[in-house]
């Protein structure tokens, strides 16, 4: 068995491991009103190990609070997430470069997280007795936040670790505490005026977000990745939007048709035809928009070619 060399640093502050007992449900009810209430937080690990990779063994994993007890602890300085069964236990450390604070965003570069030197951030995976000696690699961050004792209450995080060497095989996982979906994805056909034929991902690790309004029409901003995106959608005139409904649309709102219109890196239509579907809508108890998950198909300009995009804000 390898073993690992070195005492590891106690942590700074206290690890206050916040456990997760409730199950996760991803399925959506039956089409209904949007309704005031609280997105759903997501808990689960999940990683998968290349032939050759020593903590992995090869194998690939998940766990969600249905299977295993999941907790964080840290600040945002140094996080620890474990996740741990009657069998097995993995712990990920994340941790900002000594005299920093995490917070969203690609840190490239890590060392092993207790022993990390100079301005280098620090990762470590480590399972079942099984750790390296010498880490190699990076992480990104989606979503971190901490409460009022600076303790992790929020972590959405994605890691590739080598061990021992930085062509080694790799270990990729994914880690998430009471995490929040937040993104934006499209995909544009040749032809395409908007999206110009391209394809691209937005997450917290690189872009931010903007929500505001109702369920009378919404207003959706992203920016990052040298792009800056923006959304109005509208119900069809003198409805309000319904969760798990699918609208055809239109760049202005008319009866029985809703507004749609997404422009980017200021490219826009003069008249649009598609549709969209709102998958979840989740409303404050002032009527304005807590979160949202939909998709859209638009064409500009009567073109064949279209932009489709899908968009979660916390849903």
């Amino acid at each position: 068995m390898r073993r690992r060399t070195g005492w590891r640093r106690v942590l700074t502050g206290a690890l206050a491991s916040l456990a997760v007992t409730v199950g996760l449900s991803t399925a959506l009810a039956q089409p209904a009103a949007a309704a005031a209430g609280t997105p759903a937080a997501v808990t689960e690990y999940s990683h998968t190990s290349q032939a050759g990779d020593y903590i992995g063994q090869g194998v690939s994993a998940a766990y969600t609070p249905a299977t295993a007890t999941i907790t964080a602890g840290g600040t945002a300085e140094y996080v620890r997430f474990r996740v741990s069964t009657d069998t097995t236990w993995w712990d990920v450390d994340l941790a900002a470069p000594v005299g920093e604070e995490l917070h969203p965003g690609v840190y490239r570069d890590a060392e092993r997280a207790a022993f990390r030197t100079g301005r280098s951030p620090g990762l470590d995976v480590s399972g079942d007795g099984r750790g390296c000696n010498e880490v190699y690699g990076q992480f990104s961050v989606d979503q971190l936040e901490t409460d009022a004792s600076g303790a992790i209450t929020v972590l959405d995080a994605t890691y590739t670790q080598h061990c021992e060497s930085a062509d080694a095989p790799a270990l990729k996982g994914v880690v998430k505490y009471q995490a929040h979906p937040l993104s934006y994805a499209y995909t544009s056909d040749a032809g395409d005026y908007t999206g110009q034929g391209l394809s691209q991902t937005h997450t917290g690790a690189t872009s931010t977000f903007s929500l505001s309004g109702g369920a009378d029409g919404i207003r959706y901003g992203v920016s990052g990745k040298r792009e800056y995106w923006s959304a109005s959608l509208a119900p069809p005139t003198g409805e309000q939007f319904e969760a798990g409904r699918t609208y055809r649309a239109e760049r202005s709102a008319a009866a029985g048709v809703a507004g749609l219109d997404m422009g980017g890196n200021g490219r826009g239509c003069n008249t649009i035809t598609g549709e969209l579907t709102v998958t979840t809508l989740v409303l404050n108890d002032d009527g304005t928009v807590k979160a949202f998950a939909g998709t859209f198909v638009q064409h500009c300009e009567g073109a064949e070619a279209a932009l489709r995009g899908t968009i979660h804000y916390y849903a």
